[in-house]
């Protein structure tokens, strides 16, 4: 099981790749910085939020590892 912390990094890592990709498919949708921008940066705070959430809870089911102490 992956900790909390190892959860986080993860997640913002992620979420720093999509807010750079999200701010470019923003400009070019709305051919503004700032409202792509604004676009991008509610996309990746909602993003980060919903990826810790998941990965918490499949931290937490064993079903389907290999080894370990996995249950079912």
């Amino acid at each position: 099981m992956d900790t909390g912390k190892r959860t986080i990094l993860k997640a913002i890592l992620w979420n720093a790749l999509g807010l750079l990709t999200m701010s470019l498919v923003g400009l070019a949708m709305t051919g503004s910085a700032a409202v792509g921008g604004a676009m991008a940066v509610m996309n990746t705070l909602i993003g980060l939020t919903c990826y810790v959430a998941y990965e918490r809870v499949w931290a937490r089911i064993g079903w389907g590892r290999t080894g370990g102490h996995s249950h079912g």
